[in-house]
């Protein structure tokens, strides 16, 4: 029944909030914080408590749905829900679930505490929304139920708009609207995909059902599961974002309130790469190693062009928004190079990105609070002022960039390493992506806080609440540089299993030479199982970094 709490306290909480929003703003602050703090705290003890078993999980699991029976779980939960039409209530968490809704309670968290003195108007509705996001958040992470994943996929758009068109900038009211078609458009094409799945495999087992592990192995012919796998891949690509369907992130992390950024950068695009990981590759195997080349192209191009527009904007808001359409990229190439170091590597990066841009995005809502601009072009010298504010961006700048000993280096080798082996012009292309994220990072730092004070501002350093967030940020991700093993360990859980599901797939190749692998010019890429060819790179065996 754990389960059922992550989903049950942020969503209680969130009316709570609201009532109590209507008596004292603060009343709805503490709620809020009660709402994210006991989740919180329940999947992190759970995790503690689930760490052997993380390690082991697979040891005696098969691959496909029937290891998936075999208990790869940690808990999981069944109910039936609509049995005429196959709709399950199936939840249940892993090793990636618990790192996820770690970030989820996590940052919902820390939004709250970023919105303690910034959100004065409708209180109560504000908090609302952000726990009715958060629960959404969790449901997402935890469904393996296809309809129940699409409905939590779908339900956490609403208060995601009203965050950011009523509590948002400028524009808000465009921003919000430019988000929801995109994602409603390209979930609808995934829903899509999902009833013709569940009909196929219906006529052919005679069992209609829309969970997952049942789903598993359908018999599909080449051109009908490349089809569907389409329409995932755009549900998910929209979300991730992927290049060229990025265009609605930059618009809204702009127009945002900060608690709406933090989730949008932290948690919120993080669902494209789950949904990958998760549902699209093991359904579609042999569809998504026939789309490699394409995919890894799109991942290429987001890494440079995402770093490209971040040297260009003066808003810094905007230019960390564009730092996640690069840094997204390499999430995008490693998915799909689909071998233990690069899936190591997506996971991990997931965590230290969502650790490093959620931080920035504080700190320019922050620094927007006190000087009422986020134009960098009015900045300049604001180190000298706010001495803490100043010593805390360069931290994270050099996070962004991927500065050896903290947790994105790490993520980001292990994920081009990985890359590498399935295709050499893709983790080169990868690379000369972190040489431009040097540039738009320490050009960030010159304009906003090095240089000259000649603006004449004046304002208050960071405040006890926002020295604590950060500094737990900043502890995260140095010991996720040093040592990642813990969560590396908790990933492999997921990582062994997915490479089960998709073996003797066109996804993994057997015994394929990693000193082969070619762009695939003629064809398509060589394909390179990680784990299984150790001679030309290290496993992780234990699964620490190599």
């Amino acid at each position: 029944m754990i389960l059922l709490w992550y989903v049950l306290i942020p969503t209680v909480a969130a009316p709570l909030a609201w009532l109590a929003g209507r008596r004292s703003p603060a009343a709805a602050r503490w709620v809020a914080l009660a709402g994210t703090a006991a989740p919180l705290a329940l999947v992190a003890a759970q995790w503690i408590a689930a760490t052997d078993r993380l390690s082991a999980a697979f040891t005696a699991a098969g691959p496909g749905a029937a290891g998936l029976a075999a208990g790869s779980w940690v808990v999981d939960l069944r109910a039936p829900w609509i049995d005429s039409l196959g709709i399950s209530f199936f939840v249940a968490a892993d090793g990636l679930t618990l790192i996820m809704l770690l970030l989820t309670f996590g940052l919902g968290l820390l939004s709250v505490l970023c919105s303690w003195r910034g959100i004065t108007t409708r209180v109560g509705a504000f908090h609302f929304m952000l726990l009715w996001t958060v629960a959404g958040l969790a449901g997402v992470f935890l469904a393996l139920d296809l309809f129940l994943f699409y409905f939590f996929f779908e339900m956490m758009l609403i208060p995601m708009y009203f965050l950011i068109a009523v509590w948002g900038h400028e524009r808000r009211v465009y921003s919000a609207v430019k988000f929801f078609i995109f994602t409603q458009v390209s979930g609808l094409l995934m829903l899509v995909a999902i009833v013709a799945l569940v009909l196929i495999h219906g006529r052919a087992t005679g069992v209609y059902t829309f969970d997952f592990t049942q789903l598993l192995g359908t018999p599909l012919p080449a051109g009908t599961a490349f089809v569907l796998m389409l329409g995932f891949f755009a549900a998910f690509a929209v979300k991730l974002p992927a290049w060229p369907l990025h265009t609605w992130l930059p618009d809204a992390h702009t127009d945002a309130p900060t608690a709406g950024s933090v989730l949008l950068a932290g948690v919120l695009i993080k669902i494209g790469a789950y949904g990958m990981l998760r549902f699209m590759a093991p359904l579609f195997p042999d569809a998504v190693a026939a789309f490699r080349t394409w995919a890894l192209a799109l991942g290429a191009i987001g890494i440079i062009y995402g770093a490209v527009l971040a040297y260009a904007q003066s808003d810094m808001k905007r230019l960390v928004a564009y730092t996640s359409v690069s840094h997204m990229g390499f999430v995008l190439i490693g998915v799909f190079a689909w071998n233990e170091l690069a899936l190591q590597g997506v996971v991990l990066q997931l965590v230290c990105h969502a650790l490093s841009t959620g931080a920035l995005f504080i700190l320019v809502g922050g620094l927007q609070d006190r000087i009422h601009t986020r134009d960098m072009a009015r900045m300049g010298g604001l180190w000298r002022v706010a001495p803490r504010m100043g010593g805390t961006a360069m931290f994270f700048a050099m996070a962004a960039l991927g500065l050896p000993g903290l947790g994105n280096f790490v993520a980001e080798f292990l994920i081009l390493v990985g890359v590498w082996q399935v295709s050499r012009w893709a983790a080169v292309l990868g690379a000369v992506g972190l040489v431009f994220a040097t540039v738009y990072a320490l050009w960030m730092m010159q304009r906003a806080f090095q240089g000259e004070e000649t603006h004449r501002l004046s304002f208050p350093d960071l405040t006890r609440i926002e020295v604590g967030m950060f500094a737990s940020m900043i502890v995260a991700l140095v010991l996720l540089g040093f040592w990642p093993q813990p969560l590396i360990v908790t990933a492999r859980q997921t990582v062994d299993g997915l490479q089960r599901m998709t073996a003797g797939t066109a996804l993994v190749a057997p015994g394929a030479d990693a000193s082969t692998s070619t762009d695939g010019a003629s064809g398509g890429p060589a394909v390179t199982d990680g784990a299984a060819d150790t001679g030309s790179a290290p496993a992780t065996g234990d699964g620490g970094a190599p």
